[in-house]
C-alpha cells in the first residue's frame, strides 16, 4: 500500500478550523473506499479541528496541517511556531474557556507524540487507525 499526504498551511483564524477539516475531509476521500470507514474520518476530522484550534489559540495563531496515510493508520501532523508543549488541563465546565481538546486527542489517537521543531515551535503528532 503506498502512502498518501497533503499540507495545508494557513494564517487566517477566522476560517482556518472549517478549512482544515474540509481539508481533511478531502484528503480521506482520496484515499478512496473502503480505506477509511465513516466513524473513523470523523475521529480524524475531530483530531484535526481540536489541534488546529489549539495552533491558532495557542500557537501564535499560525500552522501547518499535515495528513499522511498509513497502511492501517492515518497521522495528523500540526506544526506551529510556539516552543510552548501542549498540557492537560481540568477542563472548564462554568466559564467555558475550555480544557478539553488536549484529554479528547490523547483518548481518540493510538499514539501523540510532541516534537520541537529546529528553529522554534513544534509539530504535535497523533496517529489514528483507519
Amino acid at each position: 500500500m503506498t502512502t498518501m499526504s497533503a499540507e495545508r498551511t494557513a494564517l487566517r483564524p477566522l476560517s482556518a478550523v472549517a478549512e482544515a477539516r474540509q481539508a481533511a475531509r478531502a484528503f480521506l476521500e482520496a484515499l478512496g473506499q473502503p480505506a477509511v470507514g465513516r466513524d473513523q474520518a470523523d475521529t480524524v476530522v475531530l483530531v484535526v479541528s481540536e489541534l488546529v484550534t489549539n495552533a491558532l489559540r495557542h500557537g501564535g495563531g499560525a500552522y501547518t496541517l499535515r495528513l499522511v496515510a498509513h497502511p492501517g493508520m492515518i497521522e495528523v501532523a500540526v506544526e506551529d511556531p510556539s516552543p510552548r508543549l501542549p498540557r492537560m488541563r481540568i477542563p472548564d465546565l462554568v466559564d467555558g474557556t475550555g480544557g478539553f481538546g488536549w484529554h479528547m486527542v490523547n483518548d481518540l489517537a493510538h499514539h501523540v507524540v510532541v516534537t520541537p521543531g529546529p528553529e522554534g515551535g513544534k509539530t504535535v503528532h497523533a496517529l489514528l487507525p483507519r
